[in-house]
Order: C-alpha cells, then structure tokens, then sequence
C-alpha cells in the first residue's frame, strides 16, 4: 500500500466525512457546522416571563455558521410578561435602535469587553448608544449563546458564553417588538 501514509489516509478519510456534512476550520478546529459541539455556554433565561416553544423556524433565522455571528444554538420563547432588555446601538445609524439583538443583561463596561463578550465585529456596529425596552408579551424570541465571527479586518471572536436574545423587530414593517423603552443614553459613559 504505498502512498496511503498516515497523512494520506487522514485527508481521504476527512474528504469523505466532507460529503456528509458542512465543516469549517475556526482557529485550526474542524467544526461541523449545523452542530452545536463548539458552542460553549447554555441558554439561560430570566427566571419568570417566558414559556419555551417550539419554532425551529425562528431558531434558524437568530442561529448563525461558524464565524458569522448570531446565536451558535438556541431556543424559541414566548413572551408571557414585560421583560427588560438591553440594546447597544450605532447612533449615526438610527434604525438600528430598534434592530434584532438583545440582551436581558447590561452591557459590558468597555467596547473591547463588549465586542469580546457578544462577539461583535467593527464593522457591524460602532456602538455609542444603550437603549433599555421591556419586550412586548405575546412576541416570539430566540436566545442562546453567541457564535463566532470572522471580521473584515482579519480579527476573529470565538462562540461566546454570553446570552444574546434574537427579537424579530422590522421597522420599516412595522414589527416592532419591544415597548416602554427609556430614552437612549450615551455609551459607554
């Protein structure tokens, strides 16, 4: 059997695996995507208000592949009472203070700390503005931890631990799923 080395047989065997299912390599690790076994954290949420549901639909749309952001993996809820969340939100884009991701906790205290903790990349977003709404019971929300993002500028973030909550808004539909919102602030302060 020569030229099957140990290398050889390794890249026929992983070809093989590649016709079964997505991977992608994220920091030298091959993932396979549609899975969740590198997401780290769990989704975690408030301990009263919401009612676990099932809408694959809705997951789909807030989970992302490795390196595009969104959540890693997730779960649908429906709102049963007024929740509080957070939005960290770029002022010369005004649109964005009603756009899909949230928290149910306070921001980071920096933006680097934040960037890290939501794995948000520059161009996404040069956050200066917090806004604090309570979600509108009846409304349909995904949560779960961040996945990675791959940023234009080479930078990369891993899948982060924090809770990110996907909320449907659509301002220029009219969908807007959050009420009761205080006037924004500057961020960070």
């Amino acid at each position: 059997m020569s030229g099957f080395g140990p290398k050889r047989l390794v890249g026929i065997l992983l070809l093989g695996l590649a016709g079964c299912a997505d991977m992608a390599v994220i920091d030298g690790t091959l993932v396979f995507k549609g899975g969740d076994s590198a997401c780290v954290g769990s989704v975690e949420v408030p301990a009263a208000g919401l009612e676990l549901i099932d809408d694959v639909k809705l997951v789909e749309i807030a989970r992302g592949a490795p390196g595009e952001g969104k959540l890693c993996t997730g779960k649908a809820y429906l709102v049963l009472q007024a929740l509080p969340v957070y939005r960290v939100w770029d002022s010369s884009r005004p649109a964005g203070q009603y756009g899909s991701w949230w928290s149910f906790s306070p921001p980071a205290a920096n933006l680097d700390a934040y960037r890290e903790a939501e794995a948000i990349c520059p161009e996404w977003s040069a956050p200066d503005r917090l806004s604090v709404c309570k979600i509108k019971p009846g409304a349909r929300i995904a949560v779960g931890p961040g996945q990675s993002a791959q940023c234009a500028d080479g930078s990369s973030y891993p899948p982060a631990a924090a809770n990110q909550v996907y909320i449907p808004n659509d301002a220029g539909k009219g969908n807007i799923f959050v009420e009761n919102c205080a006037p924004a602030v500057p961020w960070p302060q």
